[in-house]
């Protein structure tokens, strides 16, 4: 299972975050949220990433150009369109030739069936939980409704994951591609918890 780690702009605890080898790391590019990356991070530290832990710009209704231009500053693996992107404006990003992640907001309304305008123009889907903010809401959604979700497409499971609920992701159906850890793994916004991690890691991945 790839383990995202995301919301992260602070140098030394991107070094130590690093040192565990997660899958895709992610920076937020949405200049409203409190883990906002761009200010904190320069090109120069992300170059020090192995090229093994894919970079990731998180982006919430963003133009192409925008996107285009940031992906080129920070020489950027992936892209994740977290707001209410269409499916051409995914393929705008694909053509950038990067990974494109899909973000879905999920509560007990939410139609599983819309995510199949997305298939063409996605690598992965990730479903969070619908809340305030565009993400790091710190809740978890509940698992039972991705038993509506019938697609192949693999998807990351995001939304208040921690410790505790983690140790349960081998209930839920269909089995996820990925989780994408944030706000349950912080000290503060865009801090995060390296012992932490390092539990989590460890828990993953000795399964």
């Amino acid at each position: 299972m790839k383990i995202k780690v995301c919301g992260m702009r602070q140098a030394d605890n991107i070094r130590q975050l690093a040192e565990l080898q997660p899958d895709y790391m992610g920076f937020i590019f949405y200049e409203k949220s409190k883990r906002l990356a761009e200010g904190h991070i320069t090109p120069e530290l992300l170059a020090e990433l192995p090229a093994s832990i894919k970079k990731v710009g998180v982006f919430v209704n963003a133009a192409t150009t925008e996107i285009q231009a940031t992906v080129t500053k920070y020489k950027l693996e992936a892209v994740q369109l977290h707001g209410s992107e269409t499916p051409r404006q995914c393929a705008e990003a694909k053509e950038l030739g990067v990974e494109v992640i899909k973000a879905f907001s999920v509560d007990d309304r939410f139609v599983f069936e819309n995510t199949l305008l997305y298939e063409s123009c996605t690598d992965y889907f990730l479903f969070d939980t619908k809340g305030k903010e565009y993400g790091g809401n710190g809740i978890p959604f509940d698992w039972e409704l991705l038993k509506n979700y019938f697609s192949p497409k693999p998807y990351f499971l995001s939304g208040g994951l921690n410790l505790e609920n983690v140790k349960h992701l081998d209930k839920v159906r269909p089995k996820p591609d990925g989780i994408d850890v944030n706000s349950g793994f912080e000290q503060e916004p865009g801090l995060k918890n390296i012992a932490d991690l390092k539990e989590l890691f460890s828990q993953i991945r000795s399964k």
